[in-house]
Formats: C-alpha cells, structure tokens, sequence
C-alpha cells in the first residue's frame, strides 16, 4: 500500500458508521452482541486518523477510541487503543503491515499482574460502504480466538 493508498483509504474510513460489535469471552461462545456508533476523523491533516465509537457491553455502555497512523519511516501501520470495557485503564499499541482492503496489527495486553501478555487486529474493506474490523485474543501459546468483531456500514 502506497502513500497515496494510505492518504486513500483514510479519506474512504472517514465519517460517520454503524453497526454490530460482537464479543467474545472463550472460544465459540458468543458473550455478547450490541449496536455499535462510531466515526473516523482525520487528526494533524490527515496525517492521523481517529476512531471513537459507543455502543454497549453486557447492557452497561461502552466507548472507546483509536488512534491510527502509518509510520512515515517503517511504513507501519500502527494504533493506540482505549476502551471503557477492555483496555480499563490501559493503552493497547499494536502495529502491522497493508493487507489486500486493509491492513493488519498486533498488539499486546496485559492479563493478569506478572502474567504473559496476551495480543492482532485487522481493519478490512469489506464492500464499497462496509468495513471489519476484528480482533483477536492470542494466548503466549499461539492459540487465537476471535475475541471482537465489529461490522460497520456507512451511516
């Protein structure tokens, strides 16, 4: 994926979104299922792209927000993340490479104090106005589940 690829698919993120967030707590077994909000606005010229989003876990809201770049030097995509439900407290940076509609990142989040980390996010172009965007848990293990997947429409 190119620069102007990149300054592309920025522009087509842009605006308003909805859709349905499904969650997972252990593998197969959906937790959750709700509407979700969200919006893409260009940051710094469009140099950065962010992602904020609302919608609910379990009945209780929950927000969260992304801040998306390509690194001009490693050409990196790469992503901080906070969410009122998953992160709590706590960034998730993740970085990764273009894929064929999109790109891919991985990341790592903390589990449990002094615990391995666990951590791989993929942005895809789905259709003309629809975008996936699902995560996965990764075990130290290697094992991967689906652990989110957010399908939005443009809207």
């Amino acid at each position: 994926m190119s620069e102007i690829e990149k300054a592309e698919w920025f522009r087509w993120l842009a605006g308003s979104w909805n859709g349905t967030c499904r969650t997972w707590f252990e593998p197969d077994e959906l937790a959750d299922e709700s509407k979700v909000v969200g919006e893409f606005q260009p940051v710094l010229g469009g140099a950065f792209l962010r992602h904020t989003y609302q919608g609910a876990m379990q009945g209780k809201p929950r927000r969260g927000e992304e801040l998306i770049c390509r690194n001009g030097v490693t050409q990196a995509f790469q992503i901080a993340w906070i969410d009122s439900f998953h992160m709590g407290d706590a960034f998730m940076f993740s970085q990764g490479e273009a894929i064929e509609g999109g790109f891919e990142v991985f990341g790592h989040y903390d589990v449990a104090k002094d615990a391995p980390r666990w951590g791989g996010t993929r942005f895809q172009k789905v259709a003309a106005d629809e975008l996936a965007i699902v995560a996965c848990n990764v075990t130290p293990d290697g094992v991967e589940a689906k652990a989110l997947e957010t399908n939005y429409r443009r809207g």
